[in-house]
């Protein structure tokens, strides 16, 4: 009975136990966070929660290797546990964060030492390493009254570090408790925007680079927040992504973009409509039969729509990639490949796949027609994509140097700030109509006079 005692605790344990360091493992300290508060709770007592983070593991993984990186962590487990005092708990939350659960009441003197038991030297394959770590601190009851709240207002803390470089410590405060409150109430305001309408199609116009008319549009997504106006993606897409709300948000805007521009294509005024697909979106395997089905619930023609995909997800799963575009081609829907020239450049993809367009990324465009370099290599770029059957689109385009250079080399449609910012339905519908009113020389002599 008791070598049956003894080896039920064994399990017990290796269960609890990080088999790395030795350290108490997530799951175990979840349970020990919680245990603590109670007793904190009933006692009237405080907990520190320490999160730990090294900075520049990656980088040692990589020139290292993994089984450095496996040394490194194992001797820092070592350290912490030496360095715990009566009562405190250290813990490996999983890859090279680490957590210490304590009843220090001075936080800032036991958060510096951290810093400092991490930042020591080791030796490695012979060579010296100084890992560096950022802590993040919060304590119960001042911070927050849940175990979930301490460990996230820990990390906020953590990433406030991280974000500054390093190497040091910070105690979750006003500041970031306001942050806190910011975000909460705009997640909400986020679940309400949606069905509301308030998230919205821009449009940023594709001009045809021989011509310098309008030939298209590309979608954009803006928040018309009723108090602080009008967001950027960058504002709420993150949060949306998080949130597991980035479907909906595509979802809408790409129904309202549809109908918006369903006029302006049968009026003659644009041939196309461009919009972005997200990497996640495009890993769902009905992702290109419902989208397709959404677009025959508008009046945009399937050939005048061209989806928007990235060289990332090509290689991620080419497969896949294979049959949403030859779905979407088979219904005349057209395929860009965006970000063109940043990675991989993929140009087994155009020879073997139906795909129409390229779009030269912004970063390429940049020193075109300034820096030789670029300028050989973007024009390389454009030979190559034309040899293969495929039209151009730079974009990014913000002053006439760029716009002249990519015409000459025979890029065949643009845009950028230098021909329009993204602009309303509304603002979009004024400038459509009015290029079409206004006579054929008046046009060339305003390309003339740019």
């Amino acid at each position: 009975m008791a070598a049956l005692e003894a080896e039920r605790a064994l399990t017990l344990r290796l269960a609890q136990t990080d088999s790395l360091t030795g350290l108490v493992n997530r799951g175990a300290f979840t349970t020990a966070l919680c245990e603590r508060l109670e007793a904190a709770r009933a006692s009237g007592g405080t907990v520190a929660l320490f999160v730990v983070d090294l900075d520049r593991f990656k980088h040692l993984n990589d020139t290292l290797g993994h089984h450095a990186g496996d040394l490194l962590l194992a001797e820092l487990g070592e350290r912490l546990r030496n360095d715990c005092g009566p009562g405190e708990i250290a813990a490996r939350l999983g890859g090279d964060e680490f957590a210490i659960i304590s009843d220090a009441t001075d936080v800032a003197r036991r958060a510096q030492r951290l810093v400092q038991v991490v930042s020591q030297q080791q030796v490695i394959y012979g060579r010296q390493v100084s890992p560096g770590a950022s802590v993040g601190v919060a304590v119960y009851p001042n911070d927050a009254a849940h175990a979930s709240d301490l460990q996230r207002f820990a990390d906020m803390a953590l990433y406030r570090v991280k974000t500054a470089g390093g190497r040091r410590f910070s105690i979750f405060d006003a500041e970031l408790r306001a942050e806190t409150e910011r975000r909460r109430t705009l997640e909400q305001e986020l679940r309400r925007a949606i069905p509301a309408g308030e998230i919205e199609p821009w449009f940023q116009p594709v001009v045809d680079s021989l011509s310098g008319g309008v030939v298209g549009v590309e979608v954009l997504a803006r928040w018309n927040h009723p108090e602080q106006g009008l967001l950027s993606p960058a504002a709420f897409v993150p949060m949306a992504e998080e949130l597991g709300l980035i479907r909906a948000i595509d979802e809408a805007v790409f129904d309202a973009a549809c109908r918006r521009a369903a006029a302006w294509v049968a009026d003659g005024l644009i041939e196309l409509v461009s919009c972005n697909v997200s990497p996640r979106d495009l890993l769902d395997p009905g992702f290109s039969r419902k989208l397709i089905g959404r677009l025959e619930r508008t009046d945009l023609p399937a050939t005048a729509l061209t989806v928007e995909i990235t060289e990332t997800f090509l290689v991620q799963d080419m497969a896949l990639g294979r049959r949403h575009i030859e779905r979407l081609a088979a219904k005349g829907v057209k395929v860009a490949l965006d970000d063109f020239g940043t990675g991989y450049s993929n140009l087994r993809a155009l020879m073997n796949l139906p795909i129409q367009t390229v779009k030269l990324d912004r970063s390429l465009i940049a020193d075109v027609g300034r820096d030789a370099r670029v300028s050989k290599l973007v024009a390389s770029m454009l030979h190559a994509a034309r040899a293969l059957g495929v039209s151009i689109v730079a974009e990014g385009v913000e002053d006439e140097a760029q716009a002249l250079f990519l015409r000459s080399t025979g890029c065949d449609r643009m845009q950028g700030y230098f021909f329009a910012r993204p602009m309303s339905g509304e603002a979009m519908d004024a400038q459509l109509r009015a290029a079409r009113a206004e006579a054929p020389a008046e046009r060339a002599l305003r390309r003339a006079s740019r």
